[in-house]
């Protein structure tokens, strides 16, 4: 019965945490129904059938509900496509007819002989994800809120993904929402498992969004870590170990200051404003795992058709994983060459696979698309730059040399333990070793060689993140075991690097962003005295204690690495609280800029007009930013579920390739004069002709007015049918023949 207890632990706090930031019972209990019978059930009958081995039934779960996710994307695509969204049901209903049917396949109802995990194991897996859905309350939950208009202030980027999950429910190939006729160049699958669990539930797009979708994926990736690190090491502790790194691992930040590129870390940092890392990053584990026992001699050959649908569904759920992963396997592949002189036929055929799901991402799906990203090595020392010292012009060349090389300094810190293998040369020859450090080192070297204005290149580098934690504790297990220091040793060696970790912020005292006047040379203070104390007591553990004191010179490191993120945090509350400093602010808009109304015209609309009707609509900046115009809005198409003519253009392709150099995406003009032109005319001089142009030419039937910025009393409503108001906004219905919406009226 104590087997329960966790699951039922963690059950409950989530169920609470949802219910007090606004979820229902019913659509908890309607997600968790659709979840467990619509996805893990049915995935855990196939994993039975083509993944051997023992597992516990917690990692059968996690895998069953990956292989679930997978399905129902690769189900609902033609579903959606042939106009049927609810035949994504057809994979669920037809294995059970499946698994009932056939005689040899009924056994999987019962499951193999599990593997047991103790108790302790199972309380601190439940733990680590009753820790993310905390987090997600804390710092997600209760700023996103569900209700108007402070849903108007959520996440920047919340109303876009909003935008493409309704794009998903109704249309497949989707197209760019906010830009009539622009294609989405974007990976999107994430978007369509949204939908298609809407469609199937009922639950409102917003809801799942903001609240309910990334709990299980964020689940399911903390049990598959933890359960590549146990293939990976044969240790429960280790394996824990690693899945803490998982979560907290980050560049270790030893300044006074929030540094974001220095503490962008973990697997709960994007876990909700970018759900396609999220969704990649519960795909992408299983393939690894997968890859692992191919490559280790211990599958058989049915599980390549696993890690076939498995990389077929990575093609559209996040861009960064797949060049990871063909970095990694063609690291094995040469390695495995060398060391057996022979072609290595499953990394090849592993590799081959990887690279022909690339080449179909890219061309098919993204139809080579930049997206803003670009090949110009050392770019992100530039941002590094802005942020510390506040300053505007780019860096010389000789503080461009010196922020990349603190960069890589403060990795190799945070990845140190993998040096504890050097103690067994023959592990940095074994596949798995060599696969997730091949992740690593490209995930690192795609953040230093390419450039994205918004930092999208640290996608790659936050990809990596479990898998070179798993190497870093890989390490210092095996360091720690080949010296045979005592564990209390090592606590103390952890306890001086934390210590470390806090101490030489506070006696360097180096404020990011710097004050006007103060030195660069300053920013290398803390690094500089890190370097020295590291140095030093090496060489002095190291000479008195040979491995022993290896192993206790890498364990205080790695005290000072992995829980990085961690360490920031602590630091930034500490300031505020004492008052030394206050916890970095964004700029943002206030409620009072949101206007009122929205959500009701939205839903109104979107109840009463059909999935292809076009809307036009006079937003384009986003609240609170107009003087300044920030054009990542997408609030009308994502309310609606529809189509706008011209609404945020920032993410589209068209707009990130006509970027001048020091412009942002954001702060663009629309490139059709034409369109925008007309576009705005109905709403601000509007006439016949305008409202007639909008309909003939465009196939605009509706218009969505934020009235603050339009004339109620001797404009649209002359000319369109007015159908519905609340708030500041109103809609019309424009008619085949304009003059005909005064007759209607």
């Amino acid at each position: 019965m104590s087997r329960w207890l966790p699951p039922a632990f963690l059950g409950s706090l989530t169920a609470a945490a949802l219910s007090f930031y606004g979820v229902s019972i019913s659509d908890i209990a309607v997600f968790v129904t659709y979840i467990a019978l619509g996805l893990t059930l049915p995935g855990v009958l196939v994993i039975r059938s083509f993944y051997g081995g023992a597992r516990s039934l917690a990692e059968e779960i996690a895998l069953g509900s990956a292989l679930g996710y997978t399905l129902e994307v690769l189900t609902y695509i033609p579903a959606r496509a042939a106009g049927m969204p609810l035949l994504v049901l057809a994979w669920p209903a037809g294995t059970y007819a499946l698994f009932l049917a056939v005689p040899r396949l009924r056994r999987h109802w019962r499951g193999p002989a599990r593997e047991g995990a103790p108790l302790w194991w199972s309380w601190s897996i439940a733990l680590t994800i009753a820790y993310l859905v905390a987090w997600s309350a804390a710092a997600f939950y209760r700023t996103n809120a569900l209700t108007w208009p402070a849903l108007g202030l959520a996440n920047v980027d919340a109303s876009f993904h909003l935008s493409l999950i309704g794009e998903l429910k109704h249309h497949m190939p989707p197209m760019s929402p906010g830009v009539a006729g622009e294609p989405l160049l974007y990976h999107w699958f994430v978007h369509a498992e949204m939908a298609a669990t809407s469609w199937v539930t009922g639950i409102e797009p917003v809801v799942l969004l903001l609240r309910l979708s990334m709990l299980p994926m964020l689940a399911v990736l903390v049990v598959l870590v933890g359960m590549i690190a146990m293939r990976v090491m044969n240790t429960r502790v280790g394996a824990l170990l690693a899945v803490v790194a998982a979560i907290f691992m980050a560049a270790p930040n030893l300044y006074l200051g929030s540094n974001g590129i220095f503490t962008w870390g973990g697997i709960q940092d994007a876990a909700w404003n970018s759900p396609s890392q999220t969704f990649g990053a519960a795909l992408f584990a299983p393939v690894v795992l997968l890859l692992i026992d191919r490559l280790e001699g211990r599958s058989r050959r049915r599980e390549w058709l696993l890690l076939a649908v498995f990389l077929a569904a990575l093609t559209g759920a996040k861009a960064t994983y797949l060049p990871l992963l063909a970095a990694g396997l063609a690291a094995v592949a040469a390695v495995e060459a060398v060391k057996s002189r022979r072609w290595p036929r499953p990394s090849l055929l592993a590799l081959g696979m990887t690279a022909a799901c690339l080449l179909y991402a890219q061309i098919v799906l993204f139809h080579a698309a930049r997206q803003g990203v670009s090949i110009s090595p050392f770019a992100i020392t530039a941002q590094v730059w802005r942020d510390l010292t506040g300053r505007a012009e780019a860096p010389a060349l000789t503080a461009t040399v010196g922020l990349a090389l603190l960069y890589v300094m403060s990795w190799i810190i945070t990845w140190s333990g993998v040096l504890g293998l050097l103690s067994r040369p023959r592990l940095l020859v074994r596949p798995a070793v060599v696969l997730m450090i091949g992740i690593g080192a490209a995930g690192l070297g795609a953040a230093l060689l390419l450039r994205s204005l918004h930092l999208n290149q640290l996608y790659f580098l936050r990809s990596a993140y479990p898998y070179m934690g798993i190497a870093a504790v890989y390490g210092l297990v095996v360091l720690v075991r080949a010296s045979r220091v005592s564990l209390v040793k090592v606590a103390a060696a952890t306890a001086a690097g934390l210590a470390a970790a806090y101490l030489i912020p506070v006696v360097c005292g180096v404020e990011i962003p710097q004050r006007p006047g103060q030195s660069p040379t300053l920013l290398y203070l803390p690094y500089i005295v890190l370097l020295l104390l590291v140095t030093g007591t090496a060489i002095a553990l190291i000479a008195r204690r040979g491995g022993r004191g290896f192993a206790l010179t890498l364990s205080m490191i790695a005290a000072i690495g992995l829980p990085a993120e961690a360490h920031a945090r602590a630091l930034s509350m500490a300031r505020a609280a004492t008052g030394a400093g206050p916890v970095e602010a964004v700029a943002a808009p206030t409620e009072a800029a949101v206007p009122q109304g929205l959500l009701a015209a939205a839903r109104w609309l979107r109840d009463h007009s059909q999935p292809d009707d076009l809307v036009a609509t006079n937003g384009h900046c986003r609240w609170g930013f107009a003087d300044r115009c920030d054009g990542r809005h997408s609030w009308v198409s994502a309310l609606t579920e529809r189509r706008v003519l011209v609404e945020g253009w920032t993410y589209t392709e068209k707009n990130w390739d006509r970027l001048r150099p020091g412009q942002q995406p954001e702060s663009t003009d629309f490139w059709d004069t034409a369109r925008i032109g007309s576009n705005d005319r109905a709403f601000l001089s509007p006439s016949q002709a305008s409202i007639r142009r909008l309909r003939a030419r465009y196939g605009v039937r509706w218009l969505v007015a934020d009235e603050r910025n339009a004339d109620r009393e001797h404009g649209i409503a002359n000319y369109a049918t007015l159908r519905f108001r609340s708030g500041d906004f109103a809609v019309y219905e424009v008619p085949d023949d304009p003059r005909d919406s005064v007759r209607r009226m």
